[in-house]
């Protein structure tokens, strides 16, 4: 069977379409124009505007994720397990949406316009919670509610519309954030030319860079955000979020002329769909021994806009139906003017693309217990300051959602050296360019995070035994005299296990993504920390109702002293060392994405694999 086929005649009214055709994997500029002339566009030149954006995006996020909890407590009156269920049940729907912010992106916005749109619905959602922090008549009544009586449950609740205008405000931000997470890194990305291997060198630089920058965010959120929250005010608090992220849009905004583009590749779920549907059609099809019989254009780049072709692997056989040409098929295409309905004949590029989002599916759940025991430690770390000495001098005492900062200086300090220090040395042993492939990246930052976790439990344990010693069990608000910067240690190795896991992450996903999925394949990394996050509120739910009986509170409790919080920490380690083994186990078997020209980089990646995770 002639698996070559004879193009389409070209219709009236098709010259648009079939010059996009033309330009295939290209890049464009705004107007969807081929590029001919790279020297004055992309480039690091381009990425500082985008770097702006991003770096305000995580100011907001971090400055709700770490501080929003005590907003919660302190001025709503919820309890603090329900403060923490409430805020990460935010971050997880944060780190939803981004699907919703990758397919426009992918099928018809592109990312530049998905990231403007979404970039002004963040700044709408901004100004609502401006406005719930600052007005009193959309925050429950202050008279009589004490520290102690706050602890104790018995402050004014908030009403019905006073808890809808502030959840509106934060799912509004949530939405926004959809259309920039899944966008921003993968259009940074986009601005070096995958072809020109001299600059395909500078996207683990760019990765790094990235989430360095992701990392100066954190840093404004965790100590002038939070300052300006706790001593001045709520409503300057979230005010300075919103008028940063205005500034960072006029940024991004000012960086146009230099952007590179790549064309939307239609909807990536509809071309999910049809390989299922030709799939199970054809499901009584015997697949050919020759792969080079299964249907593929050869008269363009790629059937599917913007994208190279991939080459056909033997995983998940029963998909490569869809590319099998029946008899029905070929008598199709010689008397028809136009090709056969990829409702039933998909091409082989096609069905890798759907086999690629399948076997990063594995790597995707192992990545997500590593963000259940970040956002946790960031969470509850506010509750342990809080009844620890943050004395930082005579006259100063650190903030309590501050304490998480200590991860993003470390962060800030260790990420150039990873750079200039760890990847050269390790290259001379490893023999790879980025030091260590991406899966081994990301195995040795479950392994720190798994650490870190253990290493909170043991601090925990200290700080409840010295509550106890000083009679301060029934006193949820008593100082005990223990410096909160012993957290710094499980914090510093979080940070440590962020630069190896999730950067490694956000390049894998990047790079293994096929080419018209590509923002969808940066929407993985926020599913696993949505996943992270939605599996840390059932797990303090679950905790809840399980460990408390009449003689005891329950693990995780409005009084940390009486809880056992510690115990907690126990069962994420628990949790992390599962999931570790399990990395290890699917991780070796992991087949890379190899596009058509690059099947020599292949055998180097999976060696390199084998010998750390066998070895």
């Amino acid at each position: 069977m002639d698996a070559v086929k004879t193009p389409a005649p070209v219709e009236h009214g098709t010259l648009e379409k079939n010059e996009k055709w033309k330009i295939g994997f290209a890049p464009v500029d705004i107007h969807g124009r081929q590029l001919l002339d790279l020297s004055n566009k992309g480039g690091w030149k381009a990425c500082i505007f985008i770097f702006g954006n991003e770096v305000a995006e995580r100011m907001v996020f971090f400055g709700i994720a770490a501080n929003y909890v005590t907003f919660l407590f302190s001025k709503f009156h919820q309890s603090f397990p329900d403060s923490v269920n409430m805020t990460t049940n935010f971050l997880g729907t944060s780190c939803t949406t981004p699907l919703i912010g990758a397919f426009l992106a992918d099928a018809y916005l592109g990312r530049y316009w998905t990231i403007a749109i979404f970039s002004v619905i963040y700044m709408g959602g901004l100004i609502c919670l401006t406005v719930s922090a600052a007005l009193p008549s959309l925050k429950p009544s202050e008279v009589g509610c004490t520290p102690l009586n706050n602890f104790l449950g018995v402050c004014t609740q908030p009403s019905a519309a006073q808890m809808g205008f502030l959840y509106f405000g934060l799912y509004v931000v949530a939405l926004g954030s959809g259309g920039i997470r899944p966008c921003v890194s993968a259009f940074g990305a986009d601005q070096f030319n995958a072809n020109d291997s001299s600059q395909k060198k500078m996207l683990g630089v760019f990765f790094n860079l990235f989430y360095f920058m992701i990392a100066v965010g954190m840093v404004f959120s965790l100590t002038g955000i939070v300052y300006i929250q706790d001593y001045v005010g709520w409503g300057w608090g979230i005010g300075v979020l919103a008028v940063a992220m205005a500034v960072a849009n006029v940024i991004y905004f000012l960086g146009t002329p230099l952007y590179r583009h790549k064309l939307p590749s239609g909807s990536p779920l509809t071309r999910i769909a049809q390989v299922i549907v030709s799939a199970w059609r054809k499901r009584g099809a015997d697949i050919p021994a020759d792969e080079t019989l299964l249907y593929e254009v050869y008269d363009r780049e790629s059937a599917i806009l913007g994208s190279r072709k991939l080459l056909h692997t033997r995983f998940f056989r029963f998909l490569d139906k869809a590319a099998v040409e029946t008899e029905v098929d070929n008598q199709m295409e010689a008397g028809a003017s136009i090709p056969v309905s990829p409702w039933k004949l998909c091409t082989v590029t096609q069905v890798e693309e759907l086999k690629s989002l399948l076997r990063m599916a594995p790597i995707c759940a192992t990545s997500i217990i590593v963000n259940t025991v970040f956002f946790q430690l960031v969470n509850f770390s506010v509750q342990q300051g809080l009844t620890m000495d943050r004395r930082l001098s005579r006259h100063f005492v650190v903030p309590a959602a501050s304490i998480p900062v200590f991860a993003a200086l470390f962060i800030l300090v260790i990420m150039p050296l990873y750079d200039r220090l760890y990847v050269p040395i390790l290259r001379r042993f490893t023999g790879h360019p980025r030091g260590t492939t991406l899966l081994q990246r990301i195995g040795i930052g479950l392994t720190l995070s798994t650490i870190s976790v253990v290493i909170a439990a043991v601090v925990e344990r200290k700080r409840r035994q010295l509550a106890y010693s000083y009679a301060l069990e029934f006193n949820p608000i008593a100082i005990i005299p223990f410096s909160a910067f012993w957290l710094v240690i499980p914090y510093s190795l979080v940070g440590m296990a962020e630069i190896f896991a999730a950067v490694g992450q956000l390049e894998f996903f990047y790079d293994q993504a096929p080419d018209g999925m590509r923002s969808l394949g940066t929407a993985l990394f926020s599913v696993a920390a949505a996943a992270g996050s939605f599996i840390a509120s059932l797990l303090v739910t679950i905790v809840k109702r399980v460990t408390k009986n009449s003689n005891s509170d329950a693990w995780v409790s409005n009084n940390i002293n009486t809880g056992h919080l510690d115990y907690y920490y126990w069962l994420l380690a628990v949790l992390s060392v599962i999931n570790l083994l399990l990395f290890v186990i699917v991780a070796p078997r992991y087949e890379y994405k190899v596009n058509i020209t690059d099947q020599k980089q292949k055998q180097q990646l999976v060696s390199n694999d084998n010998l750390l995770f066998q070895g």
